[in-house]
This record gives C-alpha cells, structure tokens and sequence, in this order.
C-alpha cells in the first residue's frame, strides 16, 4: 500500500471505499472515513478532481492546498468512467468494495450502465451506493447542479448573515458542502450499522438543498411559529441577549450570555450591577426586546478593557466570551495544539481530526496522493494482469496525467 494510505487500526480498518467524488462535500466524507481507518480509493476523471487547481497556494507536488485539506490518506487513480472499458474496471474494482461515494449530477451513472438499482444492487447486494447531489434527482429542481454558495443565497441562509448596511452575505466558508459531507459520512455509518443486521447494503442521498435548509436553526422554528421572516442581526442572535460581538480596547470579542446567572456574574465583573436591578434587562426576554440599550451600556463597559483579560477572567467565572480570532491565531492557540487540530508532518499540513473514539481513535491519515498515484498497485489487488493495465493506458482509459 503506498505512502498515501497506510494500513490503520481504527474504527473502519478493513472498510474499502471507492471514492469517485470531487470538489468538497464528498472527498470530505470519504476523508473523514479515511481518517477513521478506511481504505479510500479516490478515482478521478481525465480530467482530474478540479480542487487540485483551486490555487495558489499550491503544495510542491502542483495541487492547491484546497484540495490537499479534503483528500489526504487516499490512493489515487485516474479511470475514464465514459468509456465501456472503464466502466468494466470499476466493476472490478467494487468486487471487494463496501462503499462507492459518488457526487455526479444525477443521471450520470445510469448513462454509464453504473446505476445502482438497476446494475450495482443486483451485482453487489452488500455495496453501500452514497449519491451526493445538489437537489437529488426527481422533483422541481431534481437533477440540477448545486453549488455551495448558490444554495445560501436560495435556502435562505444568505438572508440572515451580514448586516443591514453589508445586505445578505454569504457564510465565509462552504458551510452547505461540509455539512453535506457530514450528511453523507453518517448515512454511510448507518447503512454500514444496517447492513450487520440484515447483510444487505443499500443507497444513501445526501443533498446541498436539504442540508442548507436544515441549517436554519432557530430561523425556520421562529418564522413558522411567529410567521415573521427573520432579519439580519449581525453576529446577534435572534433569541438571545447579549449574545453578540463587542469591541474591546484592543481588539473584539463574541460574549454568548445564555441564563441570567451568567449575564449576572458578566455585569459584576465588567461594573454593570446597576444593570441587574433595571426591568428592562432581569430576564433573557426583557434583554432581548431591549437589545440596543443593552449593547450601548456593554460597549461604553468594554471600551477601555483589554480583549485577553476580559476573555481569560470572565471565562473563569463561567462566562462564555471568546477573543474573535484570525484564522493564524486560532491554530496558534495552545488548546488548538491541546486538541492536536493542526497536523504537520511530511511536508504535509492540514486540520486535525474531530472524531474523537477512546478504543479505536482515528488519525489524520496519510499525504494526500499526486494524481493517478496507486493506479497500477490498486488495478493489481483487483486481480487484473500487467498486459490488461497496459492495454488499459495505451486506450487512454488509464490516463497518464490531467487531460491525458
């Protein structure tokens, strides 16, 4: 096995997951398995996964470090699923696979005679067959490509990030893809959980539509039970205050006050006791209908106070208050070192794992591969011969490198 992937004690050791995904949702999925012990083979089209050229910045193998952040602990093989032969060897390659990841628009296998319930389930009762997709295949906007962002402007997410000066903003990271991937990772934990019972695998969705949507929490709760449509708040939060982002001397910090024990203990602290005795703010509910006159008295109280003391005293008192970080000062922090999110090895560096099991603890596995890396070490374990790998890449259905 090569470098990329080594053999693992995890959770999911002698799980085989044939990765066809691309882009973020599903190579974060079948990452996270890798993570947990999997034998993750990422196949790519001709093209290649197109994350690789997402850069700068670029590692020195020539892959954007967006790609090198979803795909690590895989091996890597270039197959073109479009032609009958390639089609052929990735039934090979399912013979001793559990999991097949797959994020083409729908449709796009059964063109290929790949479709599950008509090909794959019939010849692999046990194959757990994971379709990633921006809308599923049926319905309204069914077969329809999706993208991350677009899916925050269309299920409403956009509408309650930013300000009413910024408008609706988009969330800085791809929030929909990586639920997704979660979305996805559980499902396949579910199936693979089903299928020790009844020996039988079975097809798993997971879609940017419904995850978008199923992050509207409490947004969806509050405009179905009021029938308000929710508005921009900032980084405010609609049901609670203070729960909002406050400037300090040097620097801002987010307070997350819950209860009224804490806003007590936070109002003690920062000289606000004049505070606890007003109407206006002796329960969340008060403080939340007068939320402007409150953050006026927090701003004028943390002005003057120094952003890591306010963080470090308040905290200790059981306050919830954080110092609002870079991304550099977030791994830099020494919990972040504590927890082991930041992997540096090998000329690798990544985010750590966030899966945490006491008897089969998972690791951030291996560098991520160089395009079509394993591809003749994992067409061997397939049982095909040097002379038909051979014929394969002379056909070009084993492609060389990207475009080839």
């Amino acid at each position: 096995m090569s470098a990329s992937a080594t053999p693992s004690t995890g959770a999911l050791a002698g799980i085989r997951v044939i990765d066809l995904s691309r882009v973020l949702a599903g190579p974060l999925c079948t990452q996270m398995l890798a993570d947990q012990g999997a034998d993750v083979i990422k196949v790519e089209p001709p093209a290649g996964d197109e994350t690789r050229t997402l850069g700068p910045p670029f590692n020195e193998a020539g892959d954007a470090a967006y790609f090198t952040a979803v795909n690590r602990g895989k091996r890597a093989m270039a197959l073109d699923l479009s032609r009958p032969e390639g089609q052929a060897t990735l039934l090979q390659l399912l013979e001793t696979a559990d999991v097949l990841v797959e994020n083409f628009i729908p449709g796009t296998m059964a063109r290929w005679d790949l479709d599950f319930d008509a090909v794959l389930r019939q010849r692999f009762p046990r194959l757990i067959y994971c379709a990633i997709s921006g809308f599923g295949a049926d319905g309204p906007l069914g077969g329809l490509p999706g993208y991350d962002a677009v899916m925050q402007a269309m299920c409403g997410l956009m509408s309650i990030n930013g300000d009413p000066a910024s408008g609706p903003t988009r969330i800085g990271v791809p929030i929909v893809d990586h639920l997704t991937g979660y979305i996805a990772m559980s499902g396949i934990l579910l199936a693979l959980f089903h299928r020790e019972r009844s020996g039988l695998g079975q097809r798993v969705e997971a879609t940017l539509f419904d995850s978008a949507l199923s992050l509207l929490v409490p947004h969806a709760a509050n405009w179905m039970q009021s029938d308000r449509t929710p508005e921009l708040l900032g980084s405010a939060h609609p049901n609670i205050a203070p729960y909002d982002k406050f400037a300090c001397r040097d620097g801002a910090v987010f307070l997350g006050i819950l209860n009224d024990r804490q806003f007590r203990r936070f109002c003690e602290h920062v000289g606000l006791i004049g505070l606890l005795a007003d109407a206006r703010f002796t329960t969340n509910s008060q403080r939340l209908q007068h939320r402007d006159e409150l953050r006026t008295e927090i701003e004028a109280a943390l002005a003057p106070l120094s952003r890591d003391a306010v963080c470090q005293e308040l905290m200790r008192q059981g306050v919830p208050v954080g110092p609002v970080n870079t991304v550099p000062e977030a791994f830099q922090q020494a919990h972040a070192g504590h927890r082991q999110m930041r992997v540096e090895r090998d000329g690798y560096r990544g985010v750590g794992v966030s899966i945490r099991l006491s008897l089969t603890p998972g690791e951030a596995a291996g560098s991520p591969p160089r395009y079509g890396q394993d591809t003749d070490e994992v067409l061997r374990e397939a049982g095909l011969s040097e002379l038909r790998i051979a014929s394969l890449r002379e056909c070009g259905v084993l492609p060389r490198s990207p475009g080839t």
